[in-house]
């Protein structure tokens, strides 16, 4: 096969990418980054055999889109390495303690394998299904002794990085069983996700979400088996690095997330027991309806109420009930975190209700008028990054919550807001969205909070919280303006993607960054922030904007984020 063939823009953009996140290891993580560099590259070889193969038509995936299985299959785990990377920098001056860096080489490891483990189950589909484009025996012979080797390479470099930073070698074996748990959830989960919401993703885009969602399930059970075991006798015989302090927001956004997630798999079980047990009557339709409103509304509050604030006051000792810990929270500070929720009120009524009367008569493409909410996400994100960060953070979760709330709502048409808010919604859709699951507004918001999350704690880089907001909310909407109605000259000749329109959200990114780091003088970070570094992260995520064709909300804020940490 040509090299012209092998290597197109956005795998050239992921190769270098990862090169630079390997050129930045310390002698530390060398294994590390040999499990990385495997994964990366067995990650290749299946995007390149997916290619030739209609084997994964079983799956029906986002049309339009790539496989993108080598950008979903390396985004969480180099994530991860550069977060490791900036604690080994913290642990060597002495500014982290030593459960941090255990707890972040287990979810490293715990991502990888998850990545992995989907890897061979793509691989296997491909290789069993008789499509008649398989290759030759003796190739894929030599691709399983291949993938043995690198599975257990990747298995024994797990192994001696838990064991030199576990007390004993039973708690090396339990944290390995752990990792590879990962992986079993992580396949489990993609093949549930790829069939129940055909259409809706690609399988990269499927590959990231999947292994998000099986590391903070992962992680929400293991606080609640270290919890349920004691302190004591964790720090023994389970993980103690899952025993850190966590704080409140942390615990609130976690179990109203996973919460709500979990919410649709029981409600659909207690929805059939209603109608089974209501089949034998004659109601009209109109009153199961009404029925089925009901038991979901109920049920909704008292997950919200009670199960989840249970869970929270288990794992983390509030001093009263969390939601009564939340108001007590937002009334702290009472005229700062009230008037930005009134600021925000304003911006997003102003905003949507404009935006839908546009959207409903105007000719202008749904891609380009979206924009328009990047730009909005600015205006409402960036003073309260700036000024009231925890409060972000808070907020941020709570906006999720209601997403999820009015996409459960809107999926399973419960009366009488469904039918009106899935109206509303197909206002602000496009191409990379469908009926049965609607993302771009949850992608934005992720896009924008996952960089702040994850950059709470410890952090020696002042422009990582603000990945998000500047790759999407500058970069992207430049360069889809400009690109829009200046560009001429097209990247490739099937893609829409302008040199120009890449040029503008560059330059504008980095005029917004040499605006900002000046505001954050005083945090005393700013000498640690250079130039070099962010050029470069800057110029690789606006490459990869030009060249994916995957929800590049999903993976360019983590893409900066990766890159700025280094």
């Amino acid at each position: 096969m040509a090299s012209s063939s092998l290597f197109n823009g956005e795998r050239a953009v992921v190769l270098v990418f990862i090169s630079r996140v390997l050129f930045s290891l310390p002698f530390s993580l060398l294994l590390h980054g040999l499990s990385l560099s495997l994964l990366a590259l067995s990650a290749f070889v299946v995007e390149i055999r997916a290619e030739t193969s209609a084997s994964l038509s079983i799956f029906k995936t986002r049309p339009g889109a790539s496989s993108g299985i080598l950008l979903g299959a390396v985004t969480l785990p180099v994530v991860m390495l550069s977060k490791l990377i900036q604690l080994s920098r913290a642990f060597s001056l002495h500014e982290v303690a030593i459960e941090e860096l255990q707890y972040s080489t287990v979810q490293y490891w715990a991502t990888s394998a998850s990545c992995l483990s989907v890897l061979v189950f793509i691989y296997i589909i491909m290789m069993r299904a008789p499509d008649g484009t398989q290759h030759p025996g003796s190739h894929c012979s030599l691709d399983a002794k291949f993938s043995l080797c690198g599975i257990l390479i990747c298995v024994v470099a797990c192994g001696v990085s838990l064991l030199t930073t576990s007390h004993t070698g039973f708690i090396m074996i339990l944290n390995l069983l752990w990792v590879l748990c990962h992986g079993l959830v992580a396949v489990k989960l993609i093949r549930h996700f790829l069939n129940t919401f055909p259409s809706c993703a690609s399988i990269g885009e499927a590959l990231l979400v999947t292994t998000g969602l099986a590391l903070y399930f992962g992680d929400m059970l293991a606080c609640t088996i270290v919890k349920a075991i004691g302190y004591i006798s964790s720090s023994e015989l389970v993980f103690a690095q899952y025993g850190i302090k966590r704080s409140e927001i942390t615990t609130v956004i976690q179990g109203v997330i996973l919460g709500l997630l979990l919410f649709p798999v029981i409600f659909k079980f207690v929805v059939q027991v209603w109608e089974c047990s209501s089949r034998g009557y004659s109601e009209a339709r109109t009153y199961n309806e009404i029925g089925r409103s009901f038991i979901f509304f109920a049920f909704l509050g008292v997950v919200l109420v009670v199960i989840i604030p249970s869970w929270m006051q288990f794992v983390n000792d509030f001093n009263l009930h969390p939601l009564l810990w939340v108001i007590s929270f937002v009334f702290s500070e009472p005229l700062k975190r009230l008037s930005l929720c009134i600021y925000w009120v304003c911006v997003i009524y102003v905003s949507v209700l404009r935006f839908y009367n546009i959207s409903k008569n105007s000719k202008i493409e749904r891609i380009l008028l979206r924009k328009y909410y990047h730009l909005m996400a600015v205006s409402m994100f960036l003073p309260a990054l700036i000024f009231q960060p925890k409060f972000l953070d808070l907020a941020f979760g709570a906006a999720l919550a209601v997403f999820l709330v009015l996409e459960i709502i809107r999926v399973w048409r419960i009366w009488p807001l469904g039918q009106p808010i899935h109206q509303f919604m197909n206002a602000f859709t496009d191409h990379r969205d469908s009926d049965l699951l609607i993302v771009s507004h949850f992608s934005l918001l992720l896009g924008c909070a996952l960089p702040i999350w994850m950059s709470s704690g410890y952090n020696d880089r002042p422009l990582t919280p603000f990945a998000g907001i500047l790759s999407l909310g500058i970069g992207d909407t430049m360069a889809s303006m400009v690109g829009h109605k200046y560009g001429v000259l097209r990247w490739s000749k099937t893609g829409k993607k302008t040199i120009e329109g890449t040029a503008a959200g560059i330059t504008s990114v980095l005029a917004a960054c040499s605006v900002l780091l000046p505001l954050l003088a005083s945090t005393g970070y700013i000498l640690s922030q250079h130039w070099f570094s962010l050029i470069l992260a800057v110029t690789v995520s606006g490459m990869l904007e030009a060249y994916t064709a995957q929800l590049d909300n999903a993976f360019i804020p983590l893409v900066f984020y990766s890159l700025l940490c280094l």
